[in-house]
């Protein structure tokens, strides 16, 4: 667990992405946070330590990411996990068996492969509603609901959920509230500010945006709830290694410019293929014909770079897709280079083929995950894979 610097606070985000959580190394004035590459630490004497024990339990590498992300999420207590389903796993560990989790319909298809094929047999139990309605929300929570979770926007459909009506109704029913932010990024979207209790991402997608290494982070305000979390933490070991830490740690001091090139290129992706296919085939909060275009922009201050088109068919999707040469057929999200993904055979496909159905993430559906590159020329890439498509 690492608590943030309280002056960090009184700067922008795009300061603190450059310095929260860090300060130059005391011994040799290094301006880099140092990758403390050890797995123990030398202790002074029997019970007397300089403040790091075994690297499972702290790591200052990590605790520097950690505080850098806990202040950029406007939170107080930080923690980086081995990877983003790491920090699902460790962050369900906060409950015991017979407690059920109200989970958002729409998530990332890793999420309820986790949730129904592992934990319920551990004894929680998860019940899936439509979170872009509040009230189902509340109809839903009954005495044995311990936490809501969501995301928004979700992945791929792009629903948004209000986070502050949900957060009231889960503090109501004294439930935790548990946001994954990982497409938003803390640059556009702070769910601690709406009320959610613990934001998590997948640090592997925008906050390190380099495609290059596989991490997690939680951030929480409460500081027992911190004390809880540091515990699961060290005693379960999905931690990551100081190397990955500080990769991400390098990522997020370009966050705040990246995103606005995201969100740049995402705007005007989006507006293109709106007029090629219509509104109602494109989903991104930013077009002003996405149904909760207002509520996103309300609780959001950019919309990204993650777009997703219906094509009508697989047979549409996979001509689009081979003739894509700047957007790479690939997993994951968020790094500099685009991206893209068919999500039925690819980042849902453990989803029931019945519930995709239901949520509409069909085999026409492609994700796109907008990189920062020349926008004319991923316009030009776009145009020509769509020639000849109906």
């Amino acid at each position: 667990m690492s608590r943030i610097f309280d002056e960090d606070l009184k700067f922008s985000c795009g300061t603190r992405a450059v310095h929260a959580g860090q300060r130059p190394d005391p011994t040799t004035g290094a301006i880099m946070t140092p990758i403390f590459q050890t797995s123990t630490y030398a202790q002074e004497a029997l019970g007397r330590n300089k403040g790091y024990e075994y690297a499972r339990g702290k790591n200052p590498t990590r605790e520097a990411l950690e505080r850098n992300i806990a202040s950029l999420e406007g939170g107080t207590h930080g923690f980086a996990f081995a990877s983003g389903m790491g920090t699902i796993d460790s962050i369900m560990k906060l409950f015991k068996s017979g407690d059920r989790i109200l989970c958002a319909d729409n998530m990332y298809g890793g999420t309820p492969r986790l949730f129904d094929r592992i934990l319920a047999n551990l004894g929680l139990g998860f019940t899936y509603v439509d979170t872009r309605d509040p009230q189902r929300v509340a109809d839903a929570m009954t005495p044995d609901v311990k936490a809501v979770i969501v995301e928004t926007p979700t992945n791929p459909l792009m629903w948004i959920t209000d986070l502050a009506a949900v957060g009231a109704i889960a503090k109501r029913h004294g439930a935790l509230f548990i946001v994954d932010n990982t497409f938003a990024t803390p640059v556009f979207q702070r769910p601690l500010e709406h009320g959610a209790d613990i934001v998590f991402h997948s640090t592997t997608k925008y906050l390190n945006g380099h495609s290059d290494m596989v991490g997690g982070c939680a951030v929480v305000n409460d500081d027992d709830l911190a004390a809880r979390l540091q515990f699961i933490l060290n005693a379960a070991g999905a931690v990551p290694g100081p190397f990955d830490a500080w990769l991400v740690l390098r990522g997020t001091k370009t966050l705040h410019l990246r995103m606005a090139a995201h969100d740049a290129n995402g705007r005007r992706i989006a507006g293109w293929l709106a007029q090629r296919l219509g509104d109602e085939r494109v989903y991104y909060p930013g077009l002003a014909s996405h149904p909760h275009h207002a509520l996103a922009a309300r609780q959001m201050s950019g919309f990204g770079g993650m777009i997703s088109i219906e094509l009508g068919s697989r047979a549409a999707a996979e001509t689009v897709i081979n003739r894509l040469h700047l957007f790479t057929l690939a997993e994951s999200l968020g790094g500099v280079e685009s991206l893209v993904c068919h999500p039925a055979t690819m980042t849902h496909a453990s989803v029931p083929p019945e519930r995709r159905a239901r949520l509409g993430i069909s085999d026409g559906l492609v994700r796109l995950s907008v990189g920062v590159e020349d926008a004319e020329d991923l316009l030009n890439d776009i145009e020509h894979a769509f020639q000849g498509v109906a």
